[in-house]
């Protein structure tokens, strides 16, 4: 009995280790899968996070059918992380990407769209398209306007055809010119060439008669469709008076003869490209220097000289009288000189001189005082600069707050002025002597 009990006993141990065993095998069952841990930053790729679009591709599981995993719980399957970082890094990649495409793109549009853009103002273009409006001649534009910068007749041809044919110049240039000033804009409409319909109606007056501002006013009413919208009835005065002055009026004809400056400066450059000879040119000196002082000498004895010059328009009375002793002749008008001091300039409201420049053609450029031509005791005439450009005599520039001595017929240009001064010798040699009397008598007594 007691090696049964024993056996018994063992037999309940046995199944009892045995059951503990199979429990135990049980527990320690898991799954075959193998489970994917995170990758770090270096390790990731542009593979690995690419096609985001796309579906998942599936995903198989391998099972074991011998085992049963129902009661396991399932582990989740990690997703791979991104780290702002590389986030950043791969937008910027595909932001530079695209935008160096479009820059290849718009390549040629850009240069195109900055072409000229530098040194063409919106003033500039607008006075270009004024002036080709007004004559249709691109060389008469060039040699005619003044733009802010000096452009050649090449750069000048080449931006109007950008203009015309170039989309997005036009569009550019369109849009720079509708934002300026309305100031700038009257600026540039009055400065526009003259058209030859315009020279045309403006040539139809009279150049005998004495236009006003009135009568320009008129003309600008009764002929809106021929003017430019910024001409004004002084602005066409003033043209006027060029076109007078060049004798470009439909009733004048320009003078037949030629003075000898004008004959003498036609002279052919051949000429004076001859080999210099010394002896000859000293000849020549002497010679020039012996009449000058006979042409002087029979000046001073002579006591009444009358001085022969050619009529400007029609027949005119004679240069000087008995009062005169001076004569500043012009191509219009003759201004005769009856004291020893007078003042030329401008007339204007407030301002009286004795010479009124107005009269002999456009003065806008004249300073209201010019200057002061006076008589000395010795006989000699000086002129006296007061104005704010410089005056020429002879070709040489007398500056502002300088003085120069005028000799008969001496020229003077004042602005676009042409003048001859005239010398009454007999007049004047006798005042000198008249004054030299008084003064010996002065000293007798």
């Amino acid at each position: 009995m007691a090696a049964f009990a024993g056996l018994s006993n063992h037999r309940e141990r046995s199944i009892s280790v045995s059951s503990t065993s199979e429990a135990d095998g049980t527990k320690r069952r898991s799954s075959s899968r193998n489970i994917k841990r995170p990758k770090f930053d270096d390790e990731l790729v542009e593979s690995s996070l690419g096609g985001q679009g796309l579906p998942p591709l599936p995903k198989f599981r391998m099972r074991n059918p011998s085992f049963s995993v129902a009661d396991s719980p399932a582990l989740p399957t990690p997703t791979p992380s991104v780290t702002p970082d590389v986030r950043k890094r791969l937008a910027a990649k595909a932001q530079s990407n695209v935008s160096s495409k479009r820059s290849r793109k718009g390549k040629n549009t850009s240069v195109t769209q900055t072409k000229d853009l530098g040194r063409w103002k919106p003033t500039d273009d607008l006075t270009l398209i004024l002036g080709v409006q007004q004559t249709c001649d691109l060389i008469t534009v060039h040699r005619g306007i003044k733009f802010s910068c000096k452009f050649t007749l090449g750069e000048i041809q080449e931006r109007w055809y950008a203009l015309l044919y170039d989309p997005t110049v036009s569009r550019v240039a369109q849009q720079a010119m509708k934002n300026l000033h309305p100031e700038q804009i009257s600026a540039c409409q009055a400065k526009a060439l003259y058209s030859k319909a315009e020279e045309e109606l403006l040539s139809s007056i009279k150049s005998n008669s004495t236009p006003v501002l009135e009568t320009f006013e008129s003309l600008l009413q009764s002929h809106p469709d021929v003017f430019c919208v910024g001409r004004t009835a002084k602005a066409l005065l003033t043209h006027w008076l060029q076109l007078k002055q060049y004798f470009l009026l439909q009733d004048q004809r320009p003078p037949p003869a030629r003075e000898f400056s004008e004959a003498d400066e036609q002279v052919l450059d051949s000429s004076l490209c001859d080999t210099a000879d010394a002896s000859l040119e000293h000849e020549l000196a002497v010679s020039s220097k012996h009449s000058k002082r006979e042409v002087r000498r029979l000046e001073d004895k002579v006591a009444h000289l009358s001085v022969l010059v050619d009529t400007v328009t029609g027949i005119s009375p004679p240069d000087f009288d008995v009062n005169t002793l001076a004569v500043l002749r012009g191509r219009l008008v003759r201004y005769l000189m009856r004291s020893d001091n007078i003042t030329l300039g401008r007339k204007a409201a407030g301002v009286n001189v004795d010479v009124d420049l107005t009269l002999e053609g456009p003065a806008w450029k004249i300073s209201r005082r010019q200057g002061i031509i006076s008589l000395r005791e010795n006989g000699e005439f000086l002129l006296q600069n007061e104005g704010k450009r410089p005056v020429f005599v002879d070709g040489k520039p007398v500056l502002p707050g300088t003085n120069c001595r005028l000799l008969n017929n001496a020229v003077i240009e004042i602005s676009t002025l042409k003048f001859m001064f005239l010398i009454n010798a007999g007049l004047v040699n006798k005042r000198v002597i008249e004054r030299i009397k008084t003064e010996e008598e002065g000293y007798e007594a």
